[in-house]
């Protein structure tokens, strides 16, 4: 086989608008190829299309060589392994049965597993790092598990072509590089295509052999990662000036960003008297309070946010003002004046259940000194999901707060509702 996914002037719409505007690509078996771009360029819909759950307005999609259309349902499932974004457990199954869904294209109708599907779930939990998990439930593991077990599933399949949208969401660096280094290993001693997803550059460019960039659901760079990454690149698609580096022991490129748009200026309160809240997030736990904080009206900034998180490109989006800083890096000290001139306009601070490290740290730092410590609310974390990895430093602030007035919330309404009221010093 000479390509595992191909693509031939790809368009698909969403009404009137085009999400994507004739795109086409090929994928050869033992390539990780990564789809980089600004929230909304296309790559969720490319992977979508590629899959065979989006349906398109013209063009043409192959996987191994065939055309997409004309190929039954269980061959297509044999042959593409597909991780969405977001996907609920449901069932509280044993991760080994969870896993064991992969092999679903193999089992006959009314049949089931067999010896070899058993072995194939072994070997799927193995390659993902997750075989100590097998026999834990799912609704129990943390978030780095979980990957782990639902990337399981997908290699269960053991489908020629895997396509992956942001499986490093939500994921803290350690468990970002796990998985795909896991994803790399695959590609290289199975042969197998990856496509994935990732909103990080530096990441794509370490661990992919090919970029392709988005915007506005057009192809604007192909090729391997010294060829793609650029400092006029991120200036014209992300809108971010950088210097280009190369590391020194692997050669590979990554960019530092320079400087960013400066933020806009705090929208004034709403003449309904909904108060300024900062929203401290990273990671994707802030996407959801974002979106809901500014629909009901709120004004509202955040930070320091790591550029090409999707915490990050949710609140580009939303135009909402934010502070940000280099990815992994540690919150300088002009992002860290940034977050200080927010939080002295705010009226309250919503804490989104993002992991804390010591390159972050700085942003619990600061609530130390914000005058109203009654309107701090932090989203809890979800159970059993390890969040602290400053060696118990986030969690000495976030206790000492809570001591001093700050409260706990579960949900974005439980947020609004104690926003709604009076905050005192």
């Amino acid at each position: 086989m000479t390509e595992a996914l191909g693509l031939d002037s790809v368009t698909v719409r969403y009404g009137e608008r085009v999400a994507l505007h004739a795109v086409s690509l090929r994928v050869p078996p033992g390539e990780v190829l990564a789809l980089a771009g600004p929230n909304g360029s296309g790559k969720s819909t490319l992977l979508r299309a590629a899959a065979g759950l989006e349906p398109t307005a013209d063009g043409t999609v192959r996987l191994g060589g065939e055309g997409l259309s004309s190929l039954p349902f269980r061959w297509r499932a044999r042959h593409v392994g597909w991780m969405p974004q977001e996907e609920p457990p449901g069932d509280n199954l044993r991760a080994v049965d969870y896993v064991l869904y992969g092999r679903f294209p193999y089992v006959p109708p009314l049949a089931t597993e067999s010896r070899a599907d058993r072995d194939a779930v072994d070997r799927a939990l193995a390659h993902a790092g997750a075989t100590e998990l097998r026999d834990r439930r799912v609704w129990e593991l943390s978030g780095g598990e979980r990957q782990r077990v639902r990337l399981a599933r997908v290699l269960a399949q053991e489908a020629p072509l895997l396509l992956l949208d942001e499986p490093t969401a939500h994921l803290d660096i350690g468990h970002q590089l796990d998985v795909l280094e896991r994803v790399r290993s695959v590609a290289r001693d199975a042969k197998v295509a990856v496509v994935l997803a990732l909103h990080d550059l530096n990441l794509a460019a370490r661990f992919a052999d090919r970029i392709v960039v988005l915007h506005r659901g057009r192809i604007v760079a192909d090729g391997r990662p010294p060829e793609v990454l650029s400092s006029r690149l991120l200036l014209e698609v992300w809108g971010i000036a950088s210097e280009l580096r190369y590391d020194e022991r692997t050669r590979l490129p990554y960019l530092i960003p320079r400087s960013v748009s400066a933020p806009a200026p705090l929208p004034p309160p709403t003449a309904g008297g909904r108060p300024r809240v900062h929203v401290m997030a990273g990671g994707g736990s802030g996407a959801q309070l974002l979106r809901h904080l500014v629909e009901r009206g709120f004004a509202v900034t955040a930070g320091a946010l790591p550029l090409f998180d999707s915490d990050t490109e949710v609140a580009e989006e939303l135009r909402v003002p934010s502070a940000l800083e280099v990815p992994f890096a540690p919150i300088s000290s002009a992002t860290r004046e940034q977050v200080r001139a927010f939080l002295a306009e705010a009226d309250a601070v919503v804490v989104a259940p993002f992991p804390v490290g010591p390159s972050n740290l700085a942003n619990l730092e600061e609530l130390r000194t914000f005058p109203r410590p009654a309107g701090i609310v932090f989203v809890r974390h979800p159970v059993g999901r390890r969040w602290d990895f400053t060696d118990g430093g986030a969690t000495t602030i976030r206790a000492e707060l809570l001591a001093r007035g700050a409260t706990e919330a579960e949900t974005a309404d439980d947020v609004e509702r104690r926003l709604g009221r009076p905050v005192s010093a």
